[in-house]
């Protein structure tokens, strides 16, 4: 699995004590925290403002985290248009998301088990015309009332805000939001208006991750903090 430490995952896979699986745990727990107080907390829309705000890499963190901490875990890749954990999880997306919407498949038949235990992923599959219509579907509704059904936590991981509509039109699927932004890159007015489009679709916002940019001085981290939304 060479392409693994290239998008941040090892921390997990290979050295579960460091500082950065570690600062996952933390997160996870405080997303937990949040979205106790919901009536229900079973599906996890992971999103940002921008492209490159590090939003994969979170949710494929996130998910193995709570895979491993016992919970039967789904991660949806939904960002049909730059799909990355097929990659992430060296997994095959000849099939995945975007073909089980058009073709009205079977969803087990395109999970795919990865190398972790408890954990399953839904590749997003090739490239379609129209995410946004798909992610809008009926068979959309039928697909995330089976992934309820059959997991104990799903992740879907969405397409940036701003950048397009898709992320808006799967909030109706989740029971809670997670905002990502990069230190350093996300521009305060984008993280605004992201939040503003979600409360205006009555999203239920539990917080907003920050990754902290490497460098020669910083190995990188992660924070979460509901208040920084509201900046």
């Amino acid at each position: 699995m060479q392409c693994l430490p290239k998008y941040e995952l090892s921390s997990f896979s290979y050295e579960p004590k460091n500082y950065i699986s570690e600062q996952i745990r933390t997160v996870r727990t405080n997303i937990e925290f949040s979205g106790g107080a919901l009536d229900e907390f079973k599906v996890l829309m992971i999103t940002s403002p921008e492209i490159s705000d590090g939003k994969s890499t979170v949710s494929a963190n996130l998910a193995t985290s709570w895979a491993q901490s016992g919970k039967k875990t789904l991660l949806i890749d939904a960002d049909m248009r730059r799909s990355i954990a097929h990659v992430t999880f060296a997994l095959n997306n000849n099939e995945g998301l975007s073909t089980l919407l058009a073709k009205n498949g079977e969803p087990e038949k395109v999970v795919k088990e990865t190398f972790i235990d408890n954990l399953s992923v839904m590749t997003a599959g090739p490239v379609p015309p129209n995410p946004a219509e798909l992610i809008g579907s009926k068979r959309m509704a039928e697909v995330m009332e089976w992934a309820r059904d059959h997991f104990d936590l799903v992740l879907v991981d969405a397409t940036p805000v701003l950048a397009v509509a898709d992320a808006q039109v799967a909030l109706k699927y989740s029971d809670g939001i997670v905002i990502v932004v990069k230190m350093g890159k996300t521009l305060k007015g984008n993280i605004q208006r992201t939040v503003e489009l979600l409360k205006m679709s009555n999203a239920r916002i539990l917080g907003v991750i920050e990754r902290f940019q490497k460098s020669a001085e910083r190995s990188g981290g992660y924070g979460y903090g509901y208040e920084k939304a509201n900046q």
